[in-house]
């Protein structure tokens, strides 16, 4: 699909990930709705800044990917602001840590809630336009957790898999109308969810400064040796955005950590 004049929506688009693929979307020609949560406004403002000095529209909504409503205006209002809308991505995403013998199930809601719900509501939302378009591109957001599950993260695991059978599922949907429906499997980007929840983790259980953790974890576990950034995955998105033969795949952007 040729992507210059198109018009998107990121979900979760205020900052890091969402930030990363506005941008690469935005320096190929796509208008872009940054979608999130009204407490994100300052960064928001500030991603939206970014995609205007690009060269492209921008647009922020308020959204709250739990409540189909909110989801349904989200739409209307890149209709309305754009006329079409030609790529979805979803993700917004949120992660709490713990056992499953100690983990609380109004933070299981919460996760299963966000990550997975979400996506099924924003693109139950989109779906109509773009099969009555016979044209769209839909990207979700999964994880690398979406493939190896690991201790302490079961609600965010079973999210991210859950992220991948729907995109699946939904691609089978999709396909007799010419809409493709992808995700990415990101692996270490240092953006909040390491910042504030998993390096502090970690450097607790080793008596590492969370930087310090970060860094221990990406030589021990990524082949590749290094993080990923916010960055490698707008490029991701753009491709699976451009490619017209590739639906249902959940493609890993992870330097080597994950390699199914």
């Amino acid at each position: 699909m040729e992507l210059k004049g198109c018009a998107g929506i990121v979900t979760g688009g205020a900052r890091g990930i969402g930030r990363g693929i506005a941008y690469a979307l935005a320096r190929e020609g796509v208008h872009i709705a940054v979608a999130d949560l009204p407490a994100t406004a300052a960064d928001r403002e500030e991603t939206l800044a970014g995609v205007r000095a690009l060269g492209a529209k921008a647009i922020g909504v308020d959204v709250d990917v739990r409540d189909f409503p909110q989801a349904q205006a989200m739409v209307q209002r890149t209709l309305e602001a754009f006329g079409q809308v030609d790529i979805l991505v979803n993700n917004a995403g949120v992660i709490k840590i713990g056992p499953v013998a100690a983990f609380a199930e109004e933070d299981w809601d919460l996760i299963l809630d966000v990550n997975l719900k979400g996506t099924f509501l924003c693109s139950k939302a989109v779906s109509p336009h773009m099969m009555q378009r016979r044209a769209g591109r839909i990207v979700n957001v999964s994880s690398i957790a979406g493939k190896r599950g690991s201790a302490m993260t079961s609600a965010y695991c079973a999210s991210k898999f859950g992220v991948i059978g729907f995109t699946q599922a939904h691609a089978h949907e999709m396909a007799p109308f010419g809409v493709t429906v992808n995700c990415i499997c990101p692996g270490e980007v240092n953006t909040y969810m390491w910042r504030e929840v998993l390096s502090p983790a970690i450097g607790a259980a080793t008596g590492a400064t969370p930087d310090a953790a970060f860094d221990a974890f990406i030589k021990q576990q990524v082949p590749l040796g290094r993080p990923q950034t916010a960055e490698d995955m707008g490029e991701a998105v753009v491709y699976l955005c451009r490619a017209d033969n590739v639906t249902g795949t959940a493609m890993n952007v992870s330097g080597g950590t994950v390699m199914h």
